[in-house]
């Protein structure tokens, strides 16, 4: 007995029908067989439309704000990648945006001639490296002794900006002017728009880069160890340079999230960069959904606007500073809390679960 799809492909091959029905089938092939890499760098492509199209019918305030939600969620995404990929838990990633941060500043400052895109690709490799540093001497350790190493990392990096402060700036940080939009495009975009584009053109890319290797071999190996490591060993899986690997990837990325925090607020202070930070990368992570980036963009619109809107209903109750700078925690706790209660999966989770139950009835 023939199905309807075997006849509907057995007229697609019969006499007269040739024309008609090759170029769908070569159009179906190719986009079967685009490239892992090409078709992320498409994705991508499609979303820095996106956020241009936003830019130009939004002002200098809401610029600011998808810039913070960009270079959140490109800290978040490597987390992802080394938390939801390879089941390394780190409590220290805020201190690998810190480094990017304080590299971005020191190169601004010592060397302004440099582009912006080599200041980048400087603070690539300066986390990188820390990556390997860290990566490497925690790579034994599992569960909270992993946790635990992180944390050190953590709270004692800020410390070191008052150990070395003519050259760091102590409590004070450093401060920076970053160039806004080139000459033949001061009239097209205003400074806060043209620093927006530059943290998602480099968002885009970041995030196009981190899906390959998810998608990729490497990826499957991170999920190998995530699963079960000692199957993993037992099955061909390097589990030391997979673990370090995987660190790296995620300390550049953490690290390129600070480089652009400081190139948009043109500053780079300590207290940005403590614990709380890094628990809270963490926390957004379960939030938005381990395993997929796009849990990463959930997790970071929620930190952007939940600290924006507590912090405005803050100072319109008139409820003073100490209650301005701890509501913004509390909220994003309570808005936690529901998610995991409801939706163990995080919102991403929920999303997919109710676009799969949606879906039959769409398609009758």
């Amino acid at each position: 007995m023939s199905s309807p799809i075997g006849k509907s492909a057995e007229r697609a091959t019969g006499p007269g029908s040739h024309a008609a029905g090759s170029p769908d089938t070569s159009r179906g092939r190719s986009r079967r067989t685009l490239p892992s890499p090409l078709r992320h760098l498409l994705f991508a492509a499609l979303g820095l439309a996106a956020v241009t199209g936003l830019l130009f019918v939004t002002g200098d305030l809401t610029a600011l704000r998808l810039a913070a939600v960009g270079y959140t969620m490109l800290a978040v995404a490597g987390l992802q990648l080394l938390v939801g990929g390879s089941g390394q838990v780190s409590l220290g990633h805020g201190a690998f945006m810190m480094i990017g941060a304080y590299t971005m500043t020191l190169l601004v400052l010592h060397q302004p001639m440099l582009p912006i895109a080599a200041n980048l690709l400087i603070i690539v490799a300066v986390s990188a490296v820390a990556g390997i540093a860290v990566g490497a001497a925690t790579a034994r350790l599992h569960g909270p002794y992993l946790a635990g190493a992180t944390l050190i990392l953590a709270v004692g990096l800020p410390g070191l900006t008052h150990r070395y402060h003519e050259f760091l700036g102590g409590s004070n940080g450093l401060n920076i002017r970053t160039a806004g939009a080139p000459p033949f495009l001061q009239g097209v975009f205003t400074d806060s728009e043209w620093k927006a584009l530059v943290v998602w053109t480099t968002v885009v890319i970041g995030l196009a880069v981190l899906a390959t290797i998810s998608s990729g071999r490497l990826g499957r190996r991170m999920r190998a160890l995530r699963d079960d490591e000692t199957a993993a060993a037992m099955a061909g899986v390097p589990v030391g340079k997979t673990k370090v690997v995987a660190f790296v990837i995620a300390s550049a990325a953490g690290g390129l999230g600070g480089g652009l925090q400081a190139y948009v607020l043109g500053t780079a202070t300590p207290s940005s960069f403590t614990l709380v930070l890094s628990l809270t990368l963490l926390a957004a992570l379960v939030f938005g959904g381990i395993g997929s980036l796009w849990g990463a963009l959930w997790a970071a619109v929620t930190v952007v606007y939940l600290q924006i809107w507590a912090t405005d209903l803050a100072r319109s109750l008139e409820l003073g500073r100490n209650v301005e700078n701890n509501l913004p925690v509390v909220f994003f706790g309570v808005v936690l809390i529901l998610v995991l209660r409801f939706w163990p999966l995080g919102l991403h989770g929920a999303l997919t679960r109710l676009g799969s139950r949606l879906r039959p009835s769409t398609t009758r």
